[in-house]
């Protein structure tokens, strides 16, 4: 039987990287909605920042007014929209990467809310890219800045900085223990930090996967930020990995069983239910993790097509790929056909 893989790619999912920003000159997007003359200025801000952010990439904007409920679910699911950004659609707005990896959102709680995605781990990186694009945007607009209280937001928890560092970590170990609640997350409060589940705040650890990101934004520097995120983040990975261990060791043959099982059912079923197939999913992932299967390769890119995996079929997107929406049952079918074909070209192989 192969290892453990003792991989810090093994953990770590995703980086996410947000500034909130608010124009010194316009109200903010709460008393912009109740201004007689709130589409016109809102129409004003979606234009320049359009403008400022063509030199940067290519977008595609979309007026949330104007857009399908459909293709709504679609960019939430993806994580590029935000639930705010919907209520405010009579003036908000979002453009958005061609790539996916890059989205602002235009009117929502604030102003602006840039947001940039990586796969893996890297905070310097996504740090660099969204610092640009922010450097673009206050070009064209000065930011509302105070010296005392540094960028002004709606809510005061974005004060400062305006700065969230998210990385997205899968912890079937710490989790399945126990010493998620009981070790990691009031550690990670002790730090100013917050573990929330996959899709924000409010949502559950579906897949075993945490979000670790900073609470705190006023009264500490950017560059601080970012240390005391990845410090956390790399003591979180190191305990994950040793909790493994421990898992593999204590689990024996019942564990083996399960993971197998998993296997056995997203490689044959006919009915897959979305959460049903969260969780059958990270058994596979931890199963390769643990060594109980081989994909043949010496790196970890299975992390990657398996929460790619887990993204394409969730219900707006598995519609989207269809061509028309489906009604649940329908939608269950075709996530099992996909996962089935999917995770029977890996070709993994019981250790």
């Amino acid at each position: 039987m192969s290892g453990i893989r003792e991989t810090f790619e093994s953990v770590a999912v995703s980086t996410r990287m947000r500034l909130a920003r608010n124009f010194a000159d316009y109200p903010f997007p709460g008393r912009l909605l109740k201004d007689s003359h709130a589409e016109e200025q809102a129409q004003e801000i979606v234009r320049l920042i359009a403008s400022s952010l063509a030199k940067v990439d290519q977008f595609t904007l979309y007026e949330m007014k104007n857009v399908s409920d459909e293709r709504m679910a679609y960019l939430l699911e993806r994580n590029l929209i935000s639930r705010d950004l919907v209520r405010n659609r009579r003036i908000s707005a979002a453009l958005i990467s061609s790539d996916e990896i890059i989205s602002v959102m235009l009117n929502e709680e604030d102003h602006v809310r840039e947001q940039y995605f990586m796969h893996g781990f890297d905070l310097s990186r996504a740090w660099e890219r969204i610092t640009g694009l922010d450097d673009a945007i206050s070009e064209i607009v000065p930011f509302a800045f105070d010296e005392q209280f540094g960028y002004l937001t709606a809510c005061p928890t974005n004060l400062g900085t305006g700065l969230r560092a998210s990385v997205m970590l899968f912890l079937p170990a710490l989790s399945r223990r126990g010493a998620m609640a009981r070790e990691i997350v009031p550690e990670l409060l002790r730090l100013g930090l917050t573990a929330r589940g996959a899709y924000g705040e409010g949502s559950g650890a579906e897949g075993d996967l945490f979000q670790v990101s900073n609470e705190v934004t006023l009264g500490v520097s950017e560059e601080e930020i970012l240390s005391i995120v990845g410090d956390a983040v790399n003591a979180t990975v190191e305990s994950e990995l040793l909790e493994r261990s421990r898992m593999k060791a204590e689990g024996g043959m019942e564990l083996r069983d399960r993971i197998c099982r998993a296997y056995g059912v997203l490689t044959n079923c006919r009915l897959l239910e979305e959460h049903e197939f969260l969780r059958l999913l990270s058994d596979i992932k931890l199963g390769l993790a643990l060594g109980y299967f081989s994909d043949g390769s010496e790196d970890d890119a299975w992390m990657g097509v398996l929460d790619e995996l887990a993204s394409v079929l969730r219900p707006a997107n598995i519609n989207r790929l269809n061509g028309a929406p489906l009604d649940k049952q329908r939608q269950d079918a075709y996530r099992a056909e996909y996962a089935r074909t999917a995770i029977s070209a890996m070709h993994l192989q019981a250790e």
